[in-house]
């Protein structure tokens, strides 16, 4: 075994937890992508849906792609094609009209009806694998993480 393979494959501790919780995340990711695939529609496009839906329907681009993990630039790339489509529609902000805000539409509000309990019940059977404690401590963990970044 060679010096590079010695050390991607000899990890301390906790960075074989990072990636262990990577694969998983990436697995269960997975199902839910596949089933939107198998719907012919785009699992990123609907998880903008769904944090416009969070957010109680208006929001401010720039918060989106803050919540989504993208920059501002890339946010208005990734709205076109669901403004296209009717699922979102943009206006003027009320009281800076520089700012716009997104809206999600009526067909979007239904195809998130429509679509997300399928959606939700696939990954639910790949979750069920944990029993109930088991997923309040998988969560409890997850949130300690998340709050100490």
């Amino acid at each position: 075994m060679d010096d590079l393979q010695r050390y991607v494959m000899e990890q301390p501790l906790y960075t074989e937890a990072f990636f262990t919780l990577v694969e998983a995340t990436a697995n269960v990711v997975a199902v839910s992508e596949k089933y939107w695939q198998n719907q012919g529609l785009n699992g990123a496009r609907i998880r903008i849906l769904v944090e416009i839906a969070k957010h109680g329907g208006t929001m401010l681009p720039s918060v989106l792609a803050e919540k989504i993990g993208v920059t501002k630039a890339n946010i208005s790339l990734l709205l076109l094609p669901l403004e296209k489509d009717g699922l979102i529609s943009r206006a003027s902000h009320a009281r800076d009209g520089r700012k716009s805000v997104i809206s999600i539409t009526g067909s979007g509000r239904a195809l998130l009806k429509e679509h997300l309990p399928e959606n939700r019940q696939a990954v639910a059977e790949v979750m069920k694998r944990l029993d109930e404690e088991e997923l309040l401590e998988l969560m409890s963990l997850l949130h300690k993480l998340n709050r100490s970044i």
